[in-house]
């Protein structure tokens, strides 16, 4: 399983390891509105999701075959609950080097929710004011980048716009 928003921090299922990752092909953007983790339908949240070009960098999560089928139910009915993502299985490179087959969840372009390529401000005013049934919209943001920041200290950092978001969305509160 490859996480890259609230998966690599909060999980929430039994693993054998995690361990940093890298998929190519995708980047990571704040492009998915939250209606119901950091956000409502009335005052949605933002979340990310899996775009096409460059490359995203996140947690590799190696899980037991006999647990696999309880985790997909988890992670099906966490990160799929409304369709705006789909599931796919991509190769990742592993911080060991080991390149494996990893399912990821890409943020379907066609679905309602989908918010695309947002300015900055924007994705600070919807960030600020998204309160959903995991939290806080910006603790989803700052925890995420926080845990990025320490996997870019075992790999090179991915090059983001989530720095800057961070930083006014850090100094905005």
């Amino acid at each position: 399983m490859f996480g890259y928003g609230s998966l690599i921090w909060r999980p929430g299922f039994a693993f054998i390891r995690q361990m940093p990752a890298l998929l190519r092909g995708v980047h990571r953007r704040l492009c998915v509105y939250s209606y119901r983790h950091r956000g409502t339908e009335a005052q949605p949240g933002l979340v990310f999701g899996l775009m096409p070009g460059g490359s995203c960098r996140g947690m590799a999560f190696e899980v037991a075959d006999a647990a696999w089928g309880e985790v997909h139910a988890y992670l099906s009915e966490r990160e799929m609950d409304r369709g705006v993502y789909r599931e796919a299985t991509r190769q990742i490179e592993l911080a060991d080097g080991d390149r494996v087959p990893s399912l990821a969840f890409l943020a379907d372009t066609r679905h309602l929710q989908y918010a695309g390529k947002l300015a900055i401000a924007e994705q600070v005013r919807i960030v600020r004011a998204g309160v959903g049934e995991s939290g806080a919209n910006p603790e989803y943001v700052l925890e995420t980048a926080r845990k990025l920041h320490e996997l870019s200290r075992i790999h090179i950092s991915e090059p983001t716009r989530h720095a800057e978001l961070h930083s006014a969305v850090f100094w905005l509160k």
